[in-house]
């Protein structure tokens, strides 16, 4: 029977936090620089104009990266200060959010929970956050899972939160998505009762909304969008291997839709879609294993996210070391730089022409190839002999 690899679980969410913090202390340093920004005019605050609220079909996004703003990606995502980077908050995060849409770039607002208990009614975090002007906000991270890296809140403190805060967002901000946590990694097609778990747990929310929260009320979460987290190497050793395609099935049946509508993307966002190098079967001591499994998950995630329209965000956006090992997950380096499309060979090494909607596009990074998937663009029909020869 398939155990899950709770060590390595543990281990990935502990980096996915704490990846959020550097990546949020980039976009500080950033905008630190900036003189662009302002939000006052001797001493009257100005009217902040925000994006129009988009289609979920167009979310297709990527962890934020300001020193290195990402070309042809329109998404990022955000960690507020309660997710470890205490800074983001306030002015420089009013700052932040306003110079990526100065960008075009719409950005998701991921609001970790600080506490477990009713100090997470916290009305002050709440109204911070909304004021950051956000595209779309994530109220809780992990909510279910316990653990040195995580923060378990019951349902019945976790309804209350969420409540909360999708007033608070719509209070600044009306219509735009707010979405329901995030659903801790488990491996779809394999982990089918920790699935349900996950139903219970939600079931649980449901009767404490309706009961304590709005008492007789007929809140459903299932009206609600829920964030998902996946982490598998999809697309490697073979296509069969796509923890994500299993985990739209399992919850476009939770949610009572046909997973080929479009409709899963109204009721679940991909908030992090990554692949998986320790403790999940591949052979991380192997440069070519790690290097094709982690292309192909990059491949796959996107082919699976676009086929069936739900709104995607891939981890992450740099390599990044942890506890000695280099977790090479990222479309850049450890320092930032971009990575060939076989990230164990020399740039260029390897070529991807892909048939796009006006000329073809060669591309030779993964940030590049990821833009392109993201943009609609086709790979050739060799892409597989090309990348794993």
């Amino acid at each position: 029977m398939f155990r899950f690899p709770f060590k390595r679980y543990l281990l990935v969410v502990g980096l996915c936090l704490w990846l959020l913090a550097i990546q949020n202390g980039q976009a500080r340093a950033a905008t630190a620089r900036s003189t662009a920004i302002s939000f006052t005019t001797k001493g009257t605050a100005t009217t902040t104009i925000h994006p129009a609220v988009t289609s979920s079909v167009s979310v297709l996004g990527i962890m934020a990266d300001k020193q290195q703003p990402f070309v042809g990606i329109s998404w990022v995502r955000l960690g507020y200060a309660t997710c470890f980077d205490q800074s983001m908050k306030g002015t420089q995060l009013k700052a932040t959010i306003a110079q990526f849409h100065s960008q075009g770039v719409r950005v998701l607002l991921s609001l970790c929970q600080w506490a477990t208990d009713s100090q997470l009614f916290n009305t002050s975090i709440l109204h911070d956050a909304a004021q950051g002007g956000a595209d779309a906000v994530q109220c809780g991270n992990e909510q279910m899972k316990s653990g040195p890296y995580n923060r378990y809140v019951p349902p019945v403190i976790f309804a209350k939160f969420f409540d909360m805060c999708q007033q608070a967002m719509h209070a600044v901000r009306p219509g735009i998505p707010i979405i329901l946590g995030a659903l801790d990694p488990h491996v779809g097609g394999v982990d089918y009762y920790p699935l349900l778990q996950q139903v219970h747990y939600l079931n649980a929310m449901q009767d404490a909304m309706n009961t304590s929260v709005h008492p007789g009320g007929h809140w459903n979460w299932r009206s609600q969008i829920v964030g998902l987290i996946d982490s598998w190497h999809n697309g490697y050793p073979t296509s069969s291997t796509n923890s994500l395609y299993y985990l739209y099935v399992f919850w476009a049946q939770q949610f009572g839709v046909d997973l080929t509508s479009g409709a899963l993307g109204n009721h679940l966002w991909t908030i992090e879609g990554t692949g998986c190098i320790f403790g999940c079967g591949i052979d991380a001591s192997s440069a070519y294993v790690v290097a094709v499994s982690h292309i192909l998950t990059l491949i796959t995630d996107v082919q699976t996210t676009l086929r069936y329209q739900v709104p995607f965000f891939y981890f992450s956006a740099r390599d990044f070391y942890s506890q000695g090992e280099l977790w090479s997950m990222g479309v850049r380096d450890i320092n930032d730089h971009p990575k060939p499309l076989r990230q164990d060979l020399p740039m260029g090494a390897r070529t991807l022409t892909m048939s796009c909607a006006s000329d073809p596009v060669t591309v030779l990074t993964q940030e590049q190839l990821l833009a392109q998937l993201y943009n609609g663009c086709t790979l050739p029909s060799n892409y597989l002999s090309i990348l794993t020869s």
